[in-house]
């Protein structure tokens, strides 16, 4: 019989058509329904400036398993899709656009600026909605947010309001992490610190009253000494216990500075003596807080030297650096210059090197929301997975420190403070003061910074459900269910949307975080536009088809750890739906019958092969779906990777090919071709989650031949889409341990028959003889199973007995209580395979010979690559086995 199916599959013209018709039939909206249990997750909401990439891809992969399996498990699953403004990535993004058209936004002003900046987002934001789509995402896109829509700025406002009321956000002038290329201030977290190699200057400065005298002071940063206001010892440190009190003279600027005592000072740094700058070094500030030190700052915000520098003025950083230092070299200043590697902070938008700048700006003080968190998971309202990460987000939690919300860019919630012009009051409000609070002035300002892009984002699991309205979202899908994050945002936003829930709405926004891997090169490198080692999972699609792509990726995350990914790996994807399809054309053709008839079945009709592979179903069933629990997501993919590739296609296909082409009965023609449907229907069940398009167009093609050909099914096919279709449930009907583990014993007595086969080189349509000897003590039934042991081996004549001798002249392999004997009489021509065995056996060794004299050079071993001496080991290794294979083969040809 012919099939409807296409010979081969075609991703493309399956992919689009599926996404459609379930967007078009409302399978991924979900509305509150108090019959139902709702199962939320909030997606991590991508920057608008975002291209899909495959950290992207892993990470909604994952979330779209969850979220199909528990929507076809019963749950009103809400998967709430958005976007991120991006506040200095979006804001640079335009500004560079409007480089090339010779425009500086200072020259359009603010508000033509952010116009400029809602028409790129109208136009370009929704790139990654797009290509998420592709990617078989099955977020609810009708309620998809925006971090700056009007509902989420009132919530954002309504949290700052409450907060600074609740005296958990103040504004006040502290040393902060400055980029001067953006012009903002940036949080801790937003700092990225790397290893440089630089210098070590040891400056001499002299005594006030004896310039002949000095104290050498170390410094990795030689620029900002034109803001020292002091020079600080440990005060258990004898070298200086005398010299306490003291006053030295800056170098260059001639400035008098006291050397001061401070607990804080390293003795084993440098010269054990170190400059005060607490305008440029937070550890520099603390110090100056505690000795009441005024600060100086030397540079302005974009970088340059200001007017305190003296002769620097006007000159970048790091121009003032190579300068100041060739006067101080040239005045016989500089004692020492050392190699130092130290680790410098850059901006982790634009990589600039980040100052410590004092400024005043805007905090959250953190402790009080942190230990409210830290309760929390000791309470174990959240549970991460893997487990290990809830150490860290603790020790970050347990060591936090005040939040720099503030940022000076114009793209991004501006901050909801207004400076009366006549008194100087701060007026925080939830909408625009008619007039000062204080003094009654009606002349306000507003403030002219906007928050940091973390702080809407903190409130995003409930901000999209409509708070601070109290909706029905709010109250039905409020906490959420499960969150799919990198670990690289554990800081920026999983501690702090915990804090903001616990805060706002007294629960933890979810009960479940599910923290995945790093996806790499195939090296172990970050995938980088710079080393230019990133792969495109949109290509990846255009090539393998999304779900091979899917597929491929969930495979190799495993709980947690990086994934080393190359362009190959997507084969093992295209593969399996290639034998998926394969296997879905040979059942469809062999449902198909001129004239069917419905037959009631019973598990009394069913063959021991169906019996087997009904209980292998069960059982994975079972796994699967524990698996999926646990969050072990490839190893539930793989569970059912096997089955299908290995048990039923491999095995219960070729064993049940007999009864549908050479039926003993209708009736047990029936049989089979209802196993064959229950099964698959079920195998096209649990692979949905994982790989959503080919498992729809399968499912539908089933449906419509069940239907044709009157075949009843276990398990109805009841849903218009498998989208929503139930989760298979396992049945304790179809439990068979007796079965596996028979079928276990048939498996190896036929692979120990195709093994001798192939290596005595006989072809596969050669029939052979075959002796099964079980030992005495051996409990095993196999003589039951001879006609099905005869067609999977090949064998003509079969003979099954207790300790049966071996024959002359036969080839043997053994399978623990059991040995299989192939007589090779008529067979093989034993001195012509026993010549050409000997040849492969003396080519062996030649080769092991020159393997095994590079491992015994210890040249070799301690110069060459480490990859390429485990090669060789592995070699090695190879070349051995296949020697001693070779040598049993001999000796059974005698």
């Amino acid at each position: 019989m012919e099939t409807k199916l296409p010979t081969q599959y075609n991703p493309k013209e399956t992919e689009d058509k599926w996404y459609r018709l379930w967007e078009e039939k409302g399978f991924f909206h979900s509305v509150p329904d108090p019959s139902k249990q709702p199962y939320t997750i909030v997606i991590p909401p991508p920057n608008v400036t975002g291209a899909l990439h495959m950290g992207h891809a892993l990470n909604n992969i994952i979330q779209d398993i969850l979220i199909r399996w528990r929507r076809m498990q019963g749950y009103n699953a809400l998967w709430m899709p958005g976007t991120d403004h991006a506040g200095i990535a979006t804001q640079n993004v335009v500004e560079r656009e409007l480089a090339t058209k010779h425009v500086k936004r200072e020259h359009m002003g603010r508000e033509r600026f952010i116009e400029e900046v809602w028409k790129w987002k109208n136009q370009y934001g929704s790139t990654i909605i797009t290509q998420l789509k592709k990617l078989g995402s099955s977020c609810d896109w009708v309620r998809e947010r925006f971090t700056m829509d009007e509902g989420l700025s009132v919530a954002v406002k309504e949290t700052f309001v409450r907060l600074f009321e609740r005296g958990l956000i103040y504004k006040g002038k502290y040393i902060i992490n400055w980029c001067p290329r953006c012009c903002t201030a940036l949080a801790d977290d937003e700092v990225e610190h790397e290893e440089h190699e630089g210098h070590l200057w040891h400056i001499k400065y002299p005594f006030k009253d004896a310039p002949h005298l000095f104290v050498v002071v170390a410094t990795t940063r030689p620029e900002t000494m034109l803001g020292d206001v002091a020079v600080a010892v440990n005060p258990k440190d004898e070298r200086y216990q005398d010299m306490i009190g003291e006053i030295l003279t800056l170098p260059i600027v001639g400035r008098e500075l006291p050397i001061i005592a401070d607990d804080f000072v390293d003795p084993s740094f440098g010269t054990g003596a170190v400059k005060v700058t607490p305008a440029h070094d937070p550890n520099d500030f603390e110090i100056g807080k505690r000795h009441n030190l005024t600060p100086i700052s030397v540079m302005l915000d974009n970088g340059t030297m200001n007017a305190q520098a003296g002769d620097y003025e006007g000159m970048d950083r790091f121009e003032c650096r190579e300068a100041l230092v060739e006067e101080l070299k040239l005045k016989k200043y500089i004692e020492l210059v050392t190699p130092h590697k130290y680790s410098i902070g850059h901006c982790y938008r634009c990589h600039t090197v980040i100052e410590p700048y004092i400024s005043n700006q805007w905090f959250v003080k953190m402790r009080p929301l942190a230990d409210a968190a830290i309760q929390a998971t000791h309470k174990k309202s959240i549970t991460f997975f893997p487990e290990r990460w809830e150490k860290v987000y603790l020790s970050w939690l347990e060591n936090v420190r005040d939040w720099c919300i503030s940022r000076q860019i114009w793209w991004g919630h501006r901050i909801p403070a207004w400076y009366c012009q006549e008194c100087g009051a701060i007026n925080v409000a939830r909408d625009v003061p008619k007039k000062c609070s204080k003094c009654n002035s009606k002349t306000l300002k507003q403030d002219e910074d906007v928050l940091d892009t973390w702080f809407s984002s903190a409130l995003w699991p409930f901000s999209t459900m409509g708070w601070p309205k109290e909706t029905p979202e709010l109250k039905y899908y409020y906490p959420t269910s499960t969150l799919v994050t990198d670990r690289g945002i554990i800081y920026f936003w999983v501690a702090r949307m915990v804090m903001m829930g616990l805060e706002m709405m007294q629960e933890v926004p979810f009960s479940n975080v599910y923290i995945h891997g790093t996806i790499l090169d195939e090296q172990g490198r970050k995938m980088s536009k710079s080393l230019g080692n990133g792969i495109d999972p949109l290509l990846m699609i255009d090539q393998y088809g999304a779900d091979a792509v899917r597929f491929s990726i969930i495979v190799l995350t495993t709980e947690g750890q990086d994934i080393k990914l190359s362009e190959s790996k997507f084969e093992m994807g295209r593969n399996f739906t290639n034998k998926l399809w394969n296997a879905a054309r040979f059942i469809m053709m062999n449902l198909e019958e001129e004239h069917p008839k419905e037959i009631k079945l019973g598990t009394t009709d069913y063959q021991f092969e169906d019996r087997w592979i009904l209980s292998r179903l069960n059982a994975t069933i079972e796994s699967c779906t524990a698996y999926l629990e646990q969050f072990k997501f490839n190893e539930a993919a793989m569970r059912v990777y096997d089955f299908t590739w290995h048990s039923f296609c491999d095995w219960y296909l070729e064993i049940v090919k007999m009864r549908l082409y050479e039926p003993v009965s209708p009736r047990d023609k029936k049989v089979a071709q209802t196993v064959l449907a229950d099964a698959f229907n079920q195998i096209l069940h649990l692979l949905h989650p994982f790989v959503p398009f080919i498992t729809e167009e399968l499912w539908q093609n089933l449906k419509n031949v069940v239907s044709e050909n009157k075949i009843t099914m276990q398990d109805g096919m009841r849903c218009e889409s498998l989208i929503c279709d139930p989760w298979p449930k396992t049945n304790k009907i179809y439990e068979n341990h007796a079965a596996e583990k028979t079928m276990v014993i048939l498996q190896d007595v036929i692979r120990a028959i195709r093994n001798i086969r192939s290596k005595m080189n006989i072809k596969e349509k050669q029939k052979l003889n075959a002796i099964i000897s079980i030992s005495e003590d051996g409990e095993y039934d196999l003589k039951n199973h001879s006609c099905l042991l005869k067609r999977m081996a090949n064998v003509e004549h079969l003979e099954i007995g207790k300790s049966l001798a071996k024959p002359a002249n036969s080839a043997c392999e053994v399978i623990g209580q059991i040995q299989a004997f192939v007589p090779l009489a008529g067979i093989i021509d034993p001195i012509a395979e026993k010549e050409r065995q000997s040849k492969n056996l003396k080519q062996l060794e030649d080769h092991l010979k020159v393997v095994q004299s590079k491992l015994q050079n210890d040249n070799f071993v301690a110069r060459a690559p480490a990859h390429v001496v485990a090669m060789e080991q592995n070699r090695e290794k190879e070349l051995l086995e296949q020697i001693e294979k070779i040598k049993f083969i001999l000796n059974d040809l005698g």
